[in-house]
């Protein structure tokens, strides 16, 4: 099955009343649905919130973008403002490597992404001038600021190149670890059998390619160890 057919749900409420009565997430569920065409995709899981807007630290929407990498799946949420009303929260979001569709702008999402990156940049970009005319200003007053000028040696560049490699193998493996340990506990001791627990859950390799092997489970879980 492909990332197209696999999603992953998010849904968020604003209070622990709405939380437990249900209200607003019986409506974000049924939206989810309608998108899902009645079952002709796959929906791998389902996470609730109950946060406030305002706030960006969100376990369960952690938790959904791990599990979202781990799968190959896609995001589906109902609505845009069930994520954060704040733009450089979805610019985040993006750059946490997986894809997400809203429920109600299907077709808008990447639009209303780029401009909220647009936003960001923005943001940055003034916040690096106002760095820049400080260290301005510091020199002017004879302040002697350090030699660096940005030139990085070829082997460092190599150097990072391949630290950029292994670190992108650590998160991938922490992505995996949850749905291994969850395998170990229900009695895949063996790296053969967890490796056909993984091919069974639909769990794409590193390169999403092929069927996991007992010898890429084994790398994993030295990553992890």
């Amino acid at each position: 099955m492909t990332q197209a057919n696999k999603f992953i749900a998010y849904y968020r409420v604003s209070t622990d009343k709405q939380g437990q009565s249900g209200l607003g997430l019986e409506a974000q569920q049924k939206a989810v649905a309608d998108f899902l065409n009645g079952g002709k995709s796959s929906l791998i899981k389902e996470y609730t919130e109950v946060e406030s807007g305002k706030i960006n630290s969100r376990p369960q929407l952690a938790e959904a973008i791990q599990n979202c990498r781990a799968y190959g799946a896609k995001l589906v949420i109902a609505k845009l403002d069930r994520l954060s009303r704040d733009a450089h929260f979805l610019l985040g979001l993006e750059e946490a490597g997986i894809d997400f569709v809203a429920a109600d702008m299907p077709n808008a999402n990447r639009l209303t992404v780029g401009i909220m990156a647009m936003v960001a940049e923005e943001e940055r970009r003034m916040i690096s001038k106002r760095t820049k005319d400080a260290l301005a200003a510091a020199k002017a007053r004879g302040t002697k600021l350090g030699g660096n000028r940005g030139v990085v040696p070829i082997w460092e560049c190599s150097a990072l190149g391949i630290a950029a490699i292994q670190k992108r193998a650590r998160d991938r493996a922490a992505d995996i670890a949850p749905i291994i340990r969850a395998l170990q506990t229900a009695g895949a001791e063996s790296l053969r059998a967890i490796a056909r627990g993984l091919n069974q859950a639909g769990i794409p390799t590193a390169r999403g390619q092929g069927k996991w092997s007992a010898k890429q489970v084994a790398r994993v879980l030295e990553r992890i160890s």
